[in-house]
């Protein structure tokens, strides 16, 4: 048996950078209390979501991966308390900019980064202003617990994402996350929706599913986003293990036995009935012209 205890986490964030790095150590520190050995916070949690609007001086907020004040600090973290820490970050790399993750093992070593695949662009969520594509493609992780896989936010709605990287063998899917109210229309709540895109990743590949979102209200002059948690475990049957409410900071963990779903992902035959010749056309945008 190999026996983890993953966590997912959610908090609320400002504009001092030291107290959300301050908060997001209590978090982890609490989750590893419970015996959680791979620990999720959610997407930018430096700072708030400052994608509602499209300002310039934002920028200054990006940094290298090799100067980054949350990655520094939680490799410091990890290797103090043994566990795996997948941290969200703003990433300058010389004229590009990234919505990026560093994987941290357990000896507090940065195994590699992901950079987004899918970049958003919408009301309250103008993310194409900040980020490039990404360009690391889908990874996956061996760390000292597990083979882990990650999709940052936008990411989580695609199904080929989450296939792909346990089709690389991803034991685990991660996607930190920042999704809350639509600021144009008060009437739309995604949430229900967006976890069930999520319980279906979890349920198709029969793996367990991590989510991590923020909680707390945020405003940029006439934009304003209402972020409801809701951060949650999935089981690989699609069902939720755990789930946060929509407003109190807390840490959630549950635990898997890798080996048993391994065995119980042979045994289902949904990856030895695959028909991979079959599936060219998902390589198009039009349904007919196959991109190369």
């Amino acid at each position: 048996m190999r026996k983890v205890k993953v966590a997912a986490t959610q908090m609320s964030c400002s504009w001092n950078m030291d107290e959300n790095i301050a908060k997001a150590e209590k978090l982890v520190r609490e989750a590893a209390g419970e015996g959680a050995q791979i620990i999720l916070l959610q997407e930018l949690f430096e700072t708030p979501y400052f994608c509602q609007k499209e300002k310039a001086d934002y920028y200054q907020y990006a940094t290298e991966l090799a100067e980054n004040k949350a990655v520094a600090h939680f490799r410091a973290l990890a290797k103090e308390l043994q566990v795996v820490l997948p941290i969200s970050f703003y990433e300058k790399k010389n004229n590009a900019r990234y919505n990026s993750l560093a994987v941290i093992d357990a000896d507090g070593e940065v195994l590699g980064s992901y950079r987004k695949s899918h970049i958003p662009d919408g009301p309250g969520y103008e993310e194409k202003f900040y980020f490039n594509p990404g360009d690391t493609g889908f990874q996956v992780w061996k760390t000292r617990y597990g083979k882990i896989g990650i999709g940052i936010c936008w990411d989580q709605w695609y199904p080929e994402a989450a296939r792909c990287m346990v089709l690389m063998g991803a034991e685990i899917l991660f996607y930190p996350t920042a999704i809350g109210s639509e600021p144009e229309d008060g009437g739309i709540d995604s949430k229900d929706h967006w976890q069930m895109c999520m319980l279906g990743h979890a349920a198709a590949n029969l793996v367990p599913v991590i989510a991590s979102n923020r909680i707390g209200v945020e405003s940029d002059e006439d934009s304003e986003i209402t972020f409801y948690g809701s951060s949650f475990i999935a089981g690989p049957q699609g069902n939720k293990v755990a789930e946060a409410g929509r407003t109190e900071q807390t840490t959630l963990v549950a635990e898997f036995d890798l080996d048993l779903l391994e065995r119980q992902r042979i045994e289902w035959g949904i990856f030895r009935d695959r028909r991979p010749d079959l599936y060219g056309i998902i390589a198009s945008y039009d349904g007919e012209r196959i991109i190369k």
